[in-house]
């Protein structure tokens, strides 16, 4: 396909491109660089765009710069700090990382946010599930003494094994 067949399909039907739908369809094609470059010439048109920011960490999520996905969540949470997606994505990029404490506090603002009662069933369940394992039966994750969660590359959480 020709370079300006390309430029011609970003065109809304106003005549200016919609740089964010374009990012989030390219990251559904798992073109996560070129949903970047989308997502920051929308930032440009947009630059205090919370789901924009949330968009970025999810692609850079995926290519494995974390520590780029907890900057965009959290100016997402600085525009927008009841952000549901945010707190949920941050809490899991924060596990892995290994900040139990962070992540509780992460999950449960996600959890007491109004995104729990309408989210998908899966991730609310996925982080009442990891918010039981981190702060156990009533105690912080701070006095949450034994490291018997792993988190492996997907965030997900389990008990550790001795191999």
């Amino acid at each position: 396909m020709p370079w300006w067949k390309f430029w011609e399909d970003l065109q809304p039907s106003n005549g200016s491109p919609d740089y964010y739908e374009e990012g989030v369809s390219l990251t559904r094609q798992e073109l996560f660089h070129e949903a970047l470059t989308c997502f920051q010439l929308a930032l440009k048109a947009k630059p205090d765009d919370p789901a924009t920011y949330e968009q970025m960490a999810v692609a850079y999520t995926h290519i494995g710069l974390v520590d780029e996905a907890v900057k965009r969540y959290r100016e997402s949470l600085r525009i927008r700090p009841n952000s549901p997606s945010a707190h949920y994505g941050l809490a899991f990029l924060l596990l892995r990382e290994g900040d139990r404490a962070g992540a509780t506090g992460h999950l449960e603002a996600y959890l007491a946010s109004d995104a729990a009662s309408w989210e998908e069933d899966r991730h609310v369940k996925h982080a009442r599930d990891t918010l039981e394992q981190l702060v156990g039966t009533g105690r912080s994750a701070k006095e949450e003494a034994t490291p018997s969660l792993q988190v492996d590359s997907r965030a997900e959480i389990g008990p550790e094994t001795d191999a």
